[in-house]
């Protein structure tokens, strides 16, 4: 029983806002008549918050090192303008307009790392300085006009599905994905489970990890259910979870994540252990470039048009994704998990009061709200383990 209080304690944000997410899920179910369940919502749900949950994996980086990124949805709109410029007005390819896309903002990237990392500016005023620069290049580049539309095979990033195996209207091979996904999740738990025990390292219960991965597979493949009735898996969100998985294993397992969580804990300290701080701080920026380069490409795919008003607001809600998912604002704290968890408050919000009919304005007003009660509590717990 103790190791259970133990580990509730040491991730009581993360299980805290897993916890928070079923509530507000089961909230809006029962708010909006079970329409939050059905196939089609579910599927409008993923569409519509993809390009947040991209932008949250790459901001959490930046937030983990202690800095932040006020310029990301501005990227989104100038990338969408650099595709729509190379695709629609000078009829490149869309292969070779995808990667000059991505290509412009790892670029960018560079450009705000350079001055960040290199030269000392804190991130707060080179990336609100980027925010103003990257809006203004957009009005430029688009002459104030929307440019549309783009070509139906670039549409499919954003809106298309899988391919299905088989006929009818049910999707199969969503089906087979979601089990092979499930079993290669209970292989990974227990395969890490046998290494901890080899090590004598403190392990849960057999049977919470069961139940805990029990009640996974069974959320997954539930999911993946309700996708299949409908159109199947959007394209989408296998980009997601390929990033999550990308990701969750860089800054699990690899010299790179553990720098990061280094340098945002203590850039001294870290300095003195021989990290080359300043070089980790820079290519969390181009890598943070690059992800915002391939949601700007989303998020015109989604509208199939390039506009200067694309990404407005979105760097508010790729960081309040990022905090109330757990990450803390002086940097060392934070998972990719917790960010899309985050993220999904964010997105089921959003969803669920548009569904009941509340208001942009209040719906703005209850999502500030939120922000501000779980830094609030990342800010109480911190108090609390200190006494």
């Amino acid at each position: 029983m103790q190791t259970i209080i133990n580990l509730f304690r040491n991730n009581i944000r993360e299980y805290g806002m897993i916890i928070a997410l079923v509530f507000i899920t089961a909230l809006f179910w029962v708010l909006t008549d079970g329409i939050t369940f059905k196939p089609l919502n579910l599927t409008n749900l993923i569409l519509q918050n993809g390009f947040i949950l991209v932008l949250a994996i790459g901001m959490v980086l930046v937030i983990i090192t202690g800095n932040i990124d006020l310029s990301v949805g501005s990227v989104v709109a100038f990338v969408g303008a650099i595709a729509g410029v190379l695709m629609i007005n000078n009829n490149v390819p869309v292969w070779l307009a995808i990667i000059l896309s991505i290509l412009v903002g790892a670029l960018i990237g560079v450009w705000q790392g350079f001055w960040i990392a290199y030269v000392g500016i804190p991130s707060f005023i080179v990336t609100l300085a980027g925010m103003l620069i990257f809006r203004g290049l957009t009005l430029y580049l688009l002459d104030g006009k929307s440019l549309a539309p783009f070509p139906d095979s670039f549409g499919k990033l954003s809106s298309g599905f899988l391919p299905d195996i088989g006929a009818g209207d049910f999707h199969l091979l969503s089906i087979i994905l979601s089990i092979l996904l499930s079993l290669v999740l209970i292989y990974l738990e227990f395969s890490k489970r046998k290494t901890q025990i080899h090590y004598n390292f403190e392990v849960l219960p057999l049977w919470i990890t069961v139940t805990k991965l029990g009640i996974l597979v069974l959320v997954i493949n539930w999911f993946t259910y309700q996708l299949a009735l409908n159109k199947g898996i959007p394209v989408v969100l296998v980009i997601v979870i390929a990033l999550i998985a990308i990701y969750t294993f860089i800054m699990k397992n690899t010299v790179m994540g553990r720098h990061i969580y280094a340098t945002g804990g203590n850039q001294k300290a870290a300095d003195l252990s021989g990290v080359k701080t300043k070089r980790v701080v820079f290519w969390v920026f181009v890598n943070n470039g690059v992800i915002a380069g391939l949601a700007g490409l989303m998020f015109a795919a989604r509208l199939n048009s390039a506009t200067p008003a694309a990404g407005n607001m979105l760097e508010l809600d790729a960081i309040a994704a990022v905090f109330i998912g757990g990450a803390s604002m002086s940097g060392g704290v934070g998972t990719i998990i917790g960010a899309i968890v985050g993220g999904l408050v964010m997105g089921v919000m959003n969803n669920g009061m548009s569904l009941i009919g509340i208001g942009i304005d209040w719906q703005q007003a209850i999502k500030g709200m939120v922000l501000l009660l779980a830094v609030g509590f990342d800010v109480y717990n911190k108090k609390r383990a200190g006494k």
